[in-house]
């Protein structure tokens, strides 16, 4: 069974950086250089939201509200995609998620818990 597990989040004051990881589990999956990979966060009482996403070529792409701010990777030989998030906001204070794009709703983890403090 595939399941994408992110990890990397916590608690962190307004201006600072955090580095998220998502690595794809399922012992036959492999993160296929022709996905698109993207990162999704949801806060409380609001829809899961796309924020960042790579394309096959690595070509990013960023919601407006975090460009310049985040950089997301990739990494296909490891299974693994990034995001480093910086200058964080209260605004982005989160559960974050992995998943491809469009998303494949049997392949949402756990997420994890991004809280930004003022």
């Amino acid at each position: 069974q595939v399941q994408f597990v992110e990890s990397g989040g916590g608690l962190v004051q307004a201006g600072g950086s955090l580095r998220l990881s998502c690595a794809a589990s399922g012992s036959t999956f492999r993160l296929s250089s022709l996905n698109t990979i993207g990162w999704y966060r949801q806060a409380p009482g609001k829809q899961r939201d796309l924020v960042a996403r790579i394309n096959s070529g690595g070509s990013p792409n960023y919601a407006d509200s975090v460009k310049g701010r985040f950089t997301i990777s990739r990494d296909n030989a490891k299974n693994t995609a990034f995001l480093q998030m910086n200058s964080l906001k209260p605004g982005d204070t989160a559960i974050y998620y992995c998943n491809l794009l469009p998303p494949i709703a049997r392949y949402w983890g756990q997420g994890t818990q991004v809280t930004v403090s003022s």
